[in-house]
């Protein structure tokens, strides 16, 4: 596997897993403070959030080597 793409899919995974450990964090502080509304909090990864990621390990010309 190429060495960029691995590093861009690590970088990802750090990423993610950051956002999930604020996430939960988040949630556990919702529900301390305010128990009846915490079940609708809205859920805000900011500088956690993996979406620039999205694709970039895909090839830009259109060519199938995508899952080699």
């Amino acid at each position: 596997m190429d060495q960029d793409k691995r590093r861009l899919r690590q970088l990802k995974r750090d990423v993610k897993r950051a956002g999930n450990k604020h996430r939960r964090a988040q949630l556990k502080r919702d529900l301390v403070a305010n128990p009846e509304e915490a079940h609708q909090s809205e859920e805000n990864f900011g500088r956690n959030s993996s979406q620039g990621f999205n694709g970039l390990d895909r090839p830009q010309d259109g060519q199938s080597d995508y899952w080699t």
